[in-house]
């Protein structure tokens, strides 16, 4: 399929599409399925067979992918303006957050496979510490698209996002009551230590977008770019379907803070070690490992199986699993996994 990754657009009668991103934890990755070689995520249009968004999503899925199905929410409905139908409306398309576990495809059959998440977003990747390219490479861009604002007050703003989104020093907000047109060296630069917030996964994304620094961008220009620029970024996909995994990203990191919804990524006996490396690998940052097990026992979220793990190296590991009780309140708990050291 020979589309651009902005304006391409198979042209139908209809304007409404699902979109599924379909998350699964193997082999201590966080893993998303997709389709046509990674550029996409399941996705098709709504039918008038389907009764419900819901029944359109899954069947697209099973079709494409022939990936069993367990709990899915509905995450969040974009409108894309690039895309337009037959009859030059544009194209709206629901998308859906899906828990699985993975499952071995057939590539010739159904042209799915399994991505690490990180290829697309490897600034997301904090577990052996914040990446070199962030303050090497897209720090010094992202500058260079604040500098490029039109006013001196665009620009305080966008370095304030800069440093909120990314972990950095934010200055505080100007005073402009005192002038309709503020001067840079008027406003306020008392700066404040933030942290890195793993859930703006998706305001980290939308600001590379306007930024022009994704491929998926109409002002991208890569010849204005670093050489290396292509392996910093990620993999792009077509359409806005790499942003629906970025909103994921972000629904999830911040949903397993106050809800066990890890344990749907989890298999039915599993260590403690394999628990806390799965919520990392979601987070993208190490966690404290004494500061997790405490709080797993405080909230009883887990209980042990009787039986041990088959390990190659060292002692045995004890075996947990998912307390039954739990499962089923699990979507209504106010249970928090702690997010870092």
């Amino acid at each position: 399929m020979n589309w651009s990754y902005t304006h391409a657009h198979r042209q139908g009668s209809g304007t409404t599409e699902v979109v599924a991103v379909l998350i699964a934890i193997t082999g201590d990755k966080a893993r998303v399925l997709t389709v046509d070689t990674g550029k996409l995520l399941p996705n098709g249009p709504l039918m008038p067979l389907h009764r419900s968004l819901q029944a359109g999503v899954r069947q697209w899925v099973e079709e494409q992918t022939q990936q069993p199905l367990g709990y899915i929410e509905q995450l969040y409905t974009f409108v894309d303006t690039h895309r337009r139908n037959a009859d030059g409306h544009a194209l709206v398309y629901v998308s859906y957050l899906g828990l699985v576990q993975e499952t071995q495809l057939c590539e010739l059959e159904t042209q799915a496979v399994w991505r690490d998440w990180y290829d697309y977003f490897p600034w997301e990747n904090h577990l052996q510490g914040p990446p070199e390219a962030i303050s090497d490479l897209i720090m010094p861009e992202l500058a260079k698209w604040a500098a490029a604002s039109e006013t001196a007050n665009q620009r305080l703003r966008r370095e304030q996002r800069i440093a909120l989104c990314w972990g950095l020093q934010v200055a505080s907000e100007p005073d402009i009551t005192k002038t309709a047109t503020p001067k840079t060296d008027t406003a306020k630069t008392q700066a404040t230590d933030i942290d890195w917030v793993s859930e703006h996964a998706l305001l980290r994304y939308e600001m590379l977008y306007e930024a022009g620094l994704l491929p998926e961008s109409p002002t991208y220009q890569p010849n204005k770019l670093p050489a290396s620029w292509s392996k910093i970024i990620g993999k792009p996909m077509y359409y806005d379907h790499r942003r629906v995994i970025a909103t994921a990203i972000s629904r999830l990191r911040a949903k397993i803070e106050y809800r066990p919804l890890i344990f749907g990524l989890m298999p039915d006996a599993f260590t403690l070690s394999q628990l806390q490396q799965s919520v990392e690998a979601l987070s993208g940052v190490k966690l404290h490992k004494q500061n997790f097990r405490r709080l797993l026992e405080h909230q009883d979220l887990v209980e042990p199986t009787g039986e041990s793990s088959n390990a190659s190296r060292g002692r045995p590991a004890k075996l947990y699993r998912f307390r039954y009780d739990i499962e089923l309140q699990s979507l209504l708990m106010d249970s928090k996994l702690p997010k870092r050291k």
